[in-house]
């Protein structure tokens, strides 16, 4: 039978025991990564930024600083707290620079290999008590975790895109992710204003479980001509209340990424269900990714965006 630790009360031994963290490394200074270092430093955060890019690391200050100044504008917080909240990030290209990280969470592309191949890199710069964490919206704990000399301080902390707006921190535990760990990154959570939601290591967790599919199913959709891009999205938009339509959304996402989402639940659970439209593979082939290459279900080059289909 199996045993359901999730809403087990942690022991006031194993909160004791939960290491304080006070200095976070980020890896990968994309849309994720630079969200998740800007919540980390307005919450008083020491915060290391790494990528393999220079240049990335330039667009992700400019842009962390462009998000402050929304949130100066809308009252949330001020001008001092982000010229504070800059100050606390220091960018590298270096895996040495975490080597007085407390935790570092890993927010890399969603392919396990490109995984893999991070954390053998980092590992070896890391202090023993260091714990790991990763951004992925879809692959195994447990089986990242064990590529790791730290399975024990290895855990899943999947941020909600765009960070510093999404409340929701899910958080997963693979087999071997010892208590402490896991209280220290509910912890940071609070302390990072969020919300979480504890799921089993299950293939896309909760969220992309039941979102994605939808996506894949609204791609479908428009694959077997049931309706248009236009179409798709204003029916669930005025049909089932949602800000965004599907097709909108899997473009804001990524389709690269809604597609690496799909084949992780279809090779995991062996279910047809979870097959990929084969519309949502040709788009990725042809390098339609949606937002971040300006072509998806719409072309994000004219003003409004057009769809595509």
């Amino acid at each position: 039978m199996k045993m359901d630790t999730t809403l087990a009360p942690a022991s006031a031994d194993a909160l004791l025991l939960a290491p304080a963290i006070a200095s976070v490394g980020v890896i990968g200074a994309g849309q994720m990564g630079s969200g998740i270092a800007h919540v980390c430093a307005l919450a008083g955060l020491s915060v290391v930024l790494l990528d393999v890019k220079a240049e990335a690391l330039a667009k992700a200050m400019a842009l962390m600083g462009r998000n402050m100044d929304r949130q100066i504008g809308r009252n949330l917080i001020s001008p001092a707290d982000k010229a504070e909240a800059l100050g606390r990030i220091t960018t590298s290209t270096d895996y040495a620079a975490f080597a007085d990280s407390d935790l570092v969470i890993e927010a890399a592309t969603e392919k396990e290999d490109v995984k893999r191949a991070i954390y053998k890199t980092l590992t070896p710069h890391l202090k023993q008590s260091c714990m790991v964490a990763s951004n992925t919206s879809s692959i195994s704990i447990t089986r990242l975790g064990a590529s790791t000399d730290r399975a024990e301080k290895f855990i899943g902390m999947h941020f909600m895109n765009p960070v510093p707006v999404m409340k929701l921190v899910e958080v997963i535990r693979g087999i071997a992710t010892d208590e402490p760990t896991f209280q220290a990154v509910q912890a940071l959570s609070a302390k990072l204003g969020k919300i979480t939601a504890v799921s089993e290591d299950f293939p896309a967790f909760i969220v992309n479980r039941i979102l994605v599919p939808m996506i894949n199913e609204a791609v479908y959709t428009l694959y077997e001509g049931v309706g248009s891009v236009s179409a798709i999205d204003s029916a669930m938009r005025l049909g089932a209340n949602h800000p965004m339509g599907p097709l909108e959304l899997a473009d804001f996402i990524g389709l690269d990424t809604c597609l690496s989402i799909m084949q992780v639940l279809h090779e995991g659970l062996s279910d047809s269900k979870y097959r990929p439209c084969p519309l949502l593979v040709k788009y990725v082939e042809a390098g339609w990714l949606g937002r971040k290459t300006n072509r998806g279900f719409y072309d994000y080059t004219q003003t409004p965006p057009r769809p595509t289909r």
